[in-house]
């Protein structure tokens, strides 16, 4: 059995303080002492997206409250010992975060209440038995992962270790797999999680998602900004109103000019009912906030109002047209706020799937990080927090500065300069006081959080819709998703997979997906430092194999194939069934990528499928390992055409010669349309006439 000595540190009084000056990160978060119920950990986090943890031991059974509080101090502020760490995983870290801390003490939490329901009062107690017996208890009844029971083990592992060198152990017995292995403890194996394993948002969605946040930030900014700015003008005016004769004179010339043409009283809806815009109208008239109380909550104004509500307009222009019309009438004063969260979530749309950043990254973000460029790209710095590590391994809340910084395409660069209007200069530019629309509450410290943006998102989702409908862009209207909610983590993974399957394609307003793997790629030329590289291969291997299992099966069923690279597309379809399933390691995606028997990439757009060889093609002046499919060149030997490209291009030609025919296109257009359509029709013909089958290749 190993031992691990204990070292000389005092044993906590109730006035200790929770967190070791020494190791105090965040000295403006609340401290906490040993006797607190509650003890905060958030001076041990400088991530400004992470959410504040703390440990509540009014949750835990009292009676192993007192031990569990005494092994956690010890594990708050020690180290794993070098004795303990002698020989294993580089996995385990010598000291966890903030996030990781409080992850273990729940993990503890839950073991007590175990133990509790088991009448086991002292952690003392615990033999083998009572570990194998808690295990099987999260395997088969709670149906607990694989990894998840490992995680809890790992928590098992380190009550012990820090029970061990605490000042005064407690006698945690050494669990049984520290001897005998851990798996025949944990659940069957399945495939894994995290980004690779998270479905990407569906280009239906995708697309006037991305639409709608692009034109909020490009087009509609102005006059949101423009109203919140007029907002908080006159709200300041009201604060700073003087009762005073002349002023409940400029009041009632307000409100009689109103009665004389029948007009409404400005009001709108708190607690769902309709009130007065107190606020509005004396920021209007220079009254006091008190003097339209009184005056507005008379008996004879109380009935007009009744009869008479209606809306707050600010008086700024709309200066933008949408669909050749306004997007608004007008912006009233209590949607100022609202538009304002709508524009700050735009441009966290914008600039965690234009970029790749992961959400903490976004978040992280502050002013002044995108600077004018000399020459070249915009470059957006910032710092990476869930790679950063100190100088002995363990992770480090306050990120590091990204050695390589983001290369941002211009819609990327609006989102930052937009925010930076938002927010006072050399703050977060997600600062959540800031974002704390109306109310900029100033105990709102760091920027906003993943789960408080994720639920922006849907409501700007909702937003936008009604203004799809109210402008009559049926077609912009985003959808759902069918895998569930949009959320803050699918950015980056959907970023992958429209790269890789839609490099051809155009991202709403005309942001190219091929310019956009240039900048991404460019922005991550580390590829130790980040995973964006591993998401777009093993996408990219997941498009080829989806693109050679639909051309196995087509070609199976006795489907043709024209073009010069024909051939070659058949041999590397016989490939397809050798890596059939799933792809989900960076390793089984490099053995497909790094294959060039199989580099077959469909193009939907240009109705063909590129059977890549650089030496052949014509879209790189250089030659390259991928295709730039944007870039394809009619003459390129490395063409081919299926059947269901054929077909496409005979629906196409049909539609062109419809819209040819109408009688309000001019006849240039239409002139136009036809030689499109004769086009696509003698490439049809032609993939008939040279058409060839696996079968006649085997002959």
């Amino acid at each position: 059995m190993t031992t691990l000595l204990a070292t000389g540190h005092p044993r906590p009084t109730a006035q200790t303080p929770v967190i070791d000056a020494a190791l105090v990160v965040s000295p403006d978060e609340p401290m906490s002492c040993y006797g607190d119920a509650i003890w905060s950990l958030a001076s041990l986090n400088a991530n400004p997206s992470v959410e504040r943890k703390s440990i509540h031991w009014a949750t835990f059974p009292p009676t192993i409250q007192h031990e569990l509080r005494q092994i956690t101090h010890t594990f708050i502020n020690r180290s794993l010992p070098d004795s303990f760490l002698l020989g294993r995983s580089g996995a385990w870290r010598t000291r966890m975060n903030a996030e990781g801390i409080y992850e273990v003490a729940l993990a503890w939490r839950d073991f007590a209440r175990w133990l509790h329901a088991a009448d086991i009062t002292t952690l003392a107690d615990c033999d083998d038995q009572t570990y194998s017996d808690f295990i099987a208890h999260l395997v088969r009844e709670r149906g607990l992962s694989r990894s998840t029971v490992l995680h809890r083990i790992t928590a098992l592992t380190r009550l012990w270790v820090f029970d061990t060198i605490s000042i005064a152990p407690h006698g945690v017995a050494q669990p049984p797999w520290e001897r005998e292995g851990v798996d025949d403890y944990l659940p069957p194996a399945t495939e894994g999680g995290g980004e690779n394993s998270t479905e990407p948002i569906t280009p239906a969605t995708m697309g006037p998602l991305l639409i709608w946040a692009m034109r909020t930030v490009d087009d509609l900014a102005t006059d949101i900004l423009a109203a919140w700015t007029e907002k908080q003008r006159l709200i300041e005016r009201a604060e700073k109103a003087v009762a005073t004769t002349e002023s409940l004179a400029s009041l009632k010339t307000y409100l009689h000019e109103i009665v004389t043409v029948d007009g409404p009283i400005p009001m709108h809806i708190h607690a769902g009912k309709h009130v007065t815009s107190v606020s509005y109208i004396a920021g209007l008239t220079g009254a006091s906030i008190n003097q339209v109380s009184n005056m507005t909550s008379r008996r004879a104004w109380r009935d007009y109002r009744a009869r008479h509500p209606g809306p707050s307009p600010l008086p700024t222009a709309i200066t933008t047209l949408v669909n050749g019309r306004r997007w608004a009438e007008s912006i009233d004063f209590a949607d100022a706020d609202v538009l304002m969260r709508h524009l700050g979530t735009a441009c966290f749309i914008v600039l965690a799937y234009l970029t790749g950043m992961r959400p903490g990254e976004v978040l992280g973000l502050r002013t002044d990080c995108c600077p004018e460029p000399a020459t070249g790209r915009h470059l957006i710095f910032g710092h990476t927090y869930k790679t950063a590590r100190d100088e002995n391994g363990n992770h480090h809340s306050g990120g590091e500065l990204r050695e390589t910084p983001w290369v941002a395409i211009e819609p990327a660069v609006n989102a930052v300069r937009t925010l930076e209007k938002i927010v006072p200069g050399g703050s977060l530019l997600f600062d959540a006081s800031a974002h704390d629309f109306p109310n900029h509450r100033p105990d709102y410290a760091g920027s906003l959080l993943a789960h408080t943006m994720n639920s922006r998102i849907e409501d700007f989702i909702l937003w936008a819709n009604d203004l799809a409908q109210h402008l009559d862009l049926p077609t912009e209207v985003i959808p759902p998703d069918p895998h569930g909610r949009v959320g803050t983590s699918r950015f980056r993974r959907t970023l992958a997979w429209h790269i890789a399957r839609r490099p051809g394609g155009l991202v709403a307003l005309a942001v190219q997906y091929g310019h956009l793997r240039t900048a991404v790629s460019a922005g991550y030329a580390a590829r130790s430092r980040d995973g964006i590289h591993t998401l777009l291969d093993i996408e990219t291997a997941r498009a080829t194999a989806d693109t050679l299992m639909s051309l196995q099966e087509g070609l199976a069923e006795g489907a043709g194939l024209s073009g010069p690279a024909a051939r070659r597309a058949i041999h590397a379809a016989a490939h397809a069934p050798t890596f059939a399933g799933s792809i989900r390691t960076a390793r089984q995606a490099r053995d497909i990528l790094g294959n060039p028997a199989l580099a077959v990439h469909d193009n939907p757009h240009a109705y063909l499928m590129c059977v890549y060889n650089r030496d052949k093609a014509l879209c790189h002046r250089a030659a390259a390992d991928t295709p730039s499919l944007d870039r394809c060149v009619s003459s390129c030997a490395n063409i081919t055409r299926t059947d269901q490209h054929a077909a496409e291009m005979t629906w196409q030609a049909e539609a062109l010669e419809k819209q040819a025919a109408s009688e309000t296109v001019p006849l240039p257009l239409s002139d136009r349309l036809r030689d499109q359509a004769d086009r696509l029709r003698k490439l049809v013909e032609h993939h008939r006439y040279s058409r060839i089958t696996r079968e006649e290749i085997s002959a």
